[in-house]
C-alpha cells in the first residue's frame, strides 16, 4: 500500500488552509469508504461533504512522479482539501478496500496517453516554423530591443542628473518627479531597472523621515548598481542589434533587464542537469517593497556537487489569492531533470516533477563534506561575487566550523566562527532580515557549537567594514538544525 509523508502533502497543497482543512477532514472520521486498486495505481474514498451527497474523491498514480487528483466537489483549490484529506487518510495508514479501478478512470487514462503520445509525437517533429512567422518573431524583438535601449537613454539622464548633483538634491517634491519617471521605465520593457529605481526612491523616502545615514548608503550603493546596469545593458543590447541576434541567450543582463526564461529555452541552452539530488539548507520569505512583491526564497545543497542554488516564487502583492506560497522542505528532492538559471553563485533552479525521500545520515554527511574549510578563501570567494554589482551585495555559502563561540571585540560581545586553522568570521544580524543571532544562542545541544557545518548569506557590513555572515542553518550528522523556518 501506498502511503504520503507530511512533507509531500504539504509540497502539493495549494495553501497551508487547505492542508489545515484536509488533515481535520481525516481526524474527524470524515471519509466512509476508502478503496484501492490491486496494482496499487488508484485509490478512492467518499468523503462527508457539505451536500446531500458525499463527495467522490480519488487519487490516481498512472504517472508516478504526477498523480492526478479528481473530486466531485465545487471547489476550485487543486488538491482540494478532500484530495489532501485522502492523503491524510494514506499516511495514517487506515485500511483501504482492494476493488477495481472505475471504467470512467481507465477512459480518461486512455484519453491522457493518446494526448500525451500526440504530444511527444509532436515535440520530436516541430512544425517548421515559416519564413513570414520568422521573420515577424525576429522583427518584434528587434522593436523590443530598440525601445529598451531608449529607456535605458532615459534612464542614463537620470543618474547623470544624481550623480551631478547629489543623492541630497532629491527632495520631495523632486522625489515624486523621479516615481514618475521610474513608471515610465515599464513602458520601456525594463522592469528589472524600474525596481532598482524604486529601491533607490525608498532608500531616500525613508532618509528623509529619519535622517538615518545607512538609508542614504543604501542609495548610493543603488545608484551604484543602477549605473553598472545601464552602461552594461547598453552595449549587450547595441551588441544584440549589430549582429542581427534578438533572441534571448545566456546573459545574465536578459532577466537583469526584466525578461522571463521558460524552462524550454533552459533547457535549450543547455543549462540542465537530469536526476539532481537536493537538501534544503534554508527557506525564508522577504517583502520586496520595490517590487510589491512576496518573495519565497529557498537555499539549496546539491548532494553530488556541492553547489548552492536558490528558489524564488515572486507573489505579487495584487495576486496573493492566485499564487501558491511556498514552503520549508525536510525531505531529500529527487529531481529528474533540474534547470538553472544564468548567474553566478547561488544560481537560481526550477524544476517540473520531484518526488520526496526522508533524508538519511549519510545524505547529510555528503552535505556537510562540500562545506569549505577555509574561512579566508570562502571570504575571498564572497568578496569576488558582491563585486559584480550585477550580482546581490549577499552570497550563501556553507563553511565547515570547529567551533562557534563568543569573543569581546574592542569592549562588545559578538559571535564567531572558527575553522581548524584559526580563521574567524563574524556572525551577526542585518537591517531588514529576521532575527536568528536570538535562536543561534538559545540551541540547546551545545555539541552543535563544535564540529558542524553553518549555512549563511555572507555580506559587507557598511558600519563595520567587516564581512560578516548571516547565519541561517546548521548542517549536522543528526539533521538540520534551522535558525530560519
Amino acid at each position: 500500500m501506498r502511503t504520503f509523508s507530511e512533507q509531500q502533502i504539504v509540497a502539493l497543497a495549494p495553501n497551508a488552509n487547505a492542508v489545515s482543512n484536509g488533515r481535520k477532514i481525516s481526524n474527524g472520521g470524515g471519509f466512509v469508504s476508502r478503496m484501492r486498486s490491486k496494482d496499487d495505481t488508484f485509490y478512492m474514498g467518499e468523503c462527508k461533504g457539505s451536500g446531500k451527497s458525499n463527495y467522490v474523491v480519488s487519487v490516481d498514480f498512472a504517472e508516478e512522479d504526477k498523480p492526478v487528483f479528481r473530486c466531485s466537489c465545487p471547489s476550485r483549490q487543486f488538491p482540494c482539501k478532500h484530495s489532501l484529506g485522502l492523503m491524510f487518510e494514506m499516511a495514517a495508514g487506515k485500511d483501504f478496500l482492494v476493488g477495481e479501478i472505475p471504467e470512467d478512470i481507465l477512459n480518461k487514462r486512455e484519453k491522457k496517453q493518446a494526448r500525451e503520445a500526440k504530444k511527444a509525437e509532436g515535440a520530436g517533429e516541430k512544425k517548421p516554423v515559416s519564413e513570414k512567422s520568422a521573420k515577424a518573431g525576429k522583427a518584434a524583438r528587434t522593436k523590443k530591443i530598440k525601445k529598451q535601449l531608449e529607456g535605458l537613454e532615459l534612464m542614463k539622464q537620470m543618474t547623470d542628473q544624481l550623480m551631478h548633483t547629489g543623492l541630497s538634491s532629491m527632495g520631495s517634491v523632486s522625489l515624486k518627479s523621479y516615481k514618475d519617471l521610474a513608471k515610465q521605465l515599464g513602458d520601456y520593457y525594463l522592469p528589472g531597472p524600474q525596481n532598482y529605481f524604486n529601491r533607490l526612491v525608498l532608500e531616500m523616502e525613508a532618509y528623509q523621515k529619519d535622517t538615518d545615514k545607512k538609508h542614504y548608503h543604501q542609495a548610493v550603493e543603488v545608484l551604484k548598481r543602477l549605473r553598472a546596469l545601464e552602461r552594461k545593458a547598453a552595449a549587450y543590447l547595441q551588441g544584440k542589434l549589430e549582429s542581427d541576434s534578438p533572441e534571448a541567450d545566456d546573459d545574465i543582463l536578459y532577466e537583469k533587464l526584466g525578461g522571463i526564461w521558460k524552462l524550454d529555452q533552459l533547457n535549450e541552452l543547455g543549462l540542465k542537469k537530469e536526476q539532481a539530488r537536493l537538501v534544503q539548507l534554508s527557506f525564508q520569505v522577504i517583502y520586496d517593497e520595490a517590487r510589491k512583491e512576496f518573495v519565497d526564497t529557498g537555499y539549496w545543497a546539491d548532494l553530488d556537487t556541492g553547489e548552492i542554488s536558490c528558489t524564488l516564487n515572486y507573489r505579487p502583492v495584487k495576486a496573493l489569492k492566485y499564487v501558491k506560497q511556498e514552503d520549508s522542505c525536510f525531505g531529500m528532492v529527487r529531481i529528474p531533470l533540474l534547470c538553472y538559471y544564468p548567474g553566478g553563485m547561488n544560481r537560481r533552479i526550477r524544476w517540473e516533477s520531484a518526488s520526496y525521500e526522508p533524508v538519511t545520515g549519510e545524505d547529510l554527511k555528503k552535505v556537510m563534506s562540500h562545506g569549505h574549510k577555509d574561512i579566508g578563501a570562502a571570504v575571498k570567494l564572497a568578496k569576488n561575487e558582491m563585486k559584480n554589482l550585477l550580482s546581490e551585495d549577499y552570497c550563501g555559502m556553507l563553511i565547515q566550523y570547529k567551533r562557534i563561540g563568543i569573543v569581546n571585540d574592542q569592549g562588545k560581545d559578538c559571535f564567531v566562527m572558527e575553522d581548524e586553522a584559526g580563521g574567524r568570521l563574524e556572525l551577526a544580524g542585518r537591517d531588514g532580515w529576521a532575527d536568528t543571532m536570538a535562536a543561534l544562542s538559545m540551541i540547546p545541544k551545545r555539541e552543535v557549537y563544535a564540529n558542524q557545518a553553518l549555512f549563511g548569506l555572507m555580506y559587507y557590513d557598511a558600519d563595520s567594514h567587516k564581512i560578516r555572515m548571516y547565519p541561517c542553518s546548521i548542517v549536522t550528522g543528526e539533521g538540520i538544525v534551522r535558525l530560519l523556518y
